[in-house]
């Protein structure tokens, strides 16, 4: 067998490997609009399937990575609610001692340190029981107002392609090199096979 066989099969089996894992990666992307080419459309995987994997996606946050049910029971969870207590406790002892005298200057006059802590008192202990339903409310009217589905299907339909392509090679070039690498292997090692095949049955 002529020697420059030997070579040149596995060589142009692995140009031709590599060849055809890049363009496979390059049909990822493109082209961006369907183009005819002998009776056949081609376009690129993703612009082809852009709205479809919004919507895919929209149905997937609004389900499972951010239902309101979840934010629902976080917000109206008491445990989260004793976390902020010293907070709004402040804001109440500091309007009680200092911002009610400007509002009303006569009521201010006879409230003494011991009416201020059990208004204090009183006003927490209502808050305790206040807080949970209004945040279930806030929970309710922010679902009925804010479609987490339609604005994320809107958000991805009209995410552009380019930069869909861009932001994937810059996460991703690595393994798309290494793709195209294997492409290159596995067409080399069919050459040598095709060689071998070649050389025992002539």
């Amino acid at each position: 067998m002529n020697i420059w066989v030997i070579i040149l099969v596995p060589v142009i089996s692995a140009f031709i490997g590599w060849v055809t894992n890049w363009v496979a990666i390059k049909m990822l992307f493109h082209p961006r609009e369907p183009k005819k080419f002998l009776g056949i459309t081609f376009q690129g995987i993703f612009p082809k399937r852009q709205k479809q994997f919004a919507e895919k996606l929209g149905k997937l946050v609004s389900d499972e990575f951010l239902s309101f049910g979840d934010i629902e029971e976080k917000i109206s969870n008491p445990e989260n609610l004793k976390k902020i207590m010293p907070v709004i406790e402040t804001h109440i002892d500091d309007f009680l001692r200092n911002r009610l005298s400007d509002e009303m200057p006569v009521i201010s006059m006879f409230i003494g340190d011991k009416t201020i802590h059990k208004l204090k008192s009183a006003f927490m202990k209502e808050i305790e029981t206040l807080f949970p339903k209004v945040m279930r409310q806030y929970a309710g009217n922010l679902k009925s107002e804010l479609d987490l589905e339609h604005i994320v299907i809107q958000k991805v339909s009209a995410f552009s392609s380019d930069k869909l392509e861009e932001t994937l090679y810059q996460i991703m070039s690595k393994e798309f090199r290494f793709v195209e690498v294997i492409g290159a292997i596995i067409g080399f090692i069919i050459g040598v096979v095709q060689v071998l095949i070649t050389y025992f049955t002539t």
